[in-house]
């Protein structure tokens, strides 16, 4: 799984111009991504990657048309919401909690 590195990632799937959120992801991933940025409305494009082998998994690219969204702005920034309404934090991002606390931090 990739890490949130801050590097901004852009290129093209066919003829749209897109910034690569993620590559490399299996169908859980890919679906949960899409599901999550076009409910932060974001426009998804997803591109199968080639397999090298007929046996290997399909894995998947997942981009946006927005050419400057960066996910880990967008994250800690806590301007990405959960289809409940939440924030969304690292782990949520990841897949590791559905949870959406604690926050990044802890007031005493």
């Amino acid at each position: 799984m990739a890490s949130l590195d801050g590097k901004h990632s852009f290129g093209s799937i066919g003829e749209t111009r897109v910034t690569f959120v993620e590559k490399g992801v299996d169908e859980i991933r890919k679906d949960f991504l899409k599901q999550l940025l076009e409910h932060n409305g974001f426009e998804v494009v997803l591109e199968e990657e080639k397999k090298k082998a007929e046996e290997d998994p399909q894995l998947y690219t997942v981009a946006v048309t927005d050419m400057v969204f960066n996910p880990t702005i967008w994250i800690f920034e806590r301007k990405m919401k959960t289809p409940d309404g939440h924030r969304v934090t690292q782990d949520y991002w990841f897949q590791r909690t559905t949870e959406t606390n604690p926050m990044y931090w802890k007031n005493s």
